[in-house]
């Protein structure tokens, strides 16, 4: 399984591929950010959790699923 540092870097190479302003973008670079800055699985998860607006936060939810996934 992947740590959180190489799951920031798969969903920022997907914020970068992103048009900037899409819900994409915003969605990729929430999930970079806080898998960047949380120490593990769990703590991300709950940390995208406060994510706004809603759509981001679902475009984010579903995004780190799938990375997690992975």
């Amino acid at each position: 399984m992947k740590d959180n540092l190489d799951l920031a870097a798969s969903a920022q190479q997907l914020a970068d591929a992103a048009p900037t302003g899409s819900i994409d973008h915003a969605a990729a670079s929430s999930v970079a950010i806080t898998l960047a800055t949380t120490r593990d699985i769990a703590a991300a998860r709950k940390t995208l959790d406060g994510v706004s607006p809603e759509e981001v936060r679902q475009a984010a939810l579903a995004l780190f699923d799938r990375l997690s996934a992975e």
